[in-house]
């Protein structure tokens, strides 16, 4: 039996990288206030809520 294989057209795991490589150079050397601040900031610009929250 052969397996085939796909072509990705979509990498999760590349994306996922890629946004943490960003997000970890943007916060590096904020303190916890900044990085609280930091997350505030980047869910009210997307309209978003940590999760447990309504």
């Amino acid at each position: 039996m052969e397996t085939t294989k796909k072509e990705k057209t979509f990498d999760a795991v590349k994306m996922m990288r890629e946004i943490r490589a960003k997000i970890s150079s943007e916060t590096q050397n904020m303190t916890l206030e900044q990085l609280k601040e930091y997350i505030k900031n980047k869910l009210s610009q997307e309209n978003l809520k940590l999760i447990g929250q309504k």
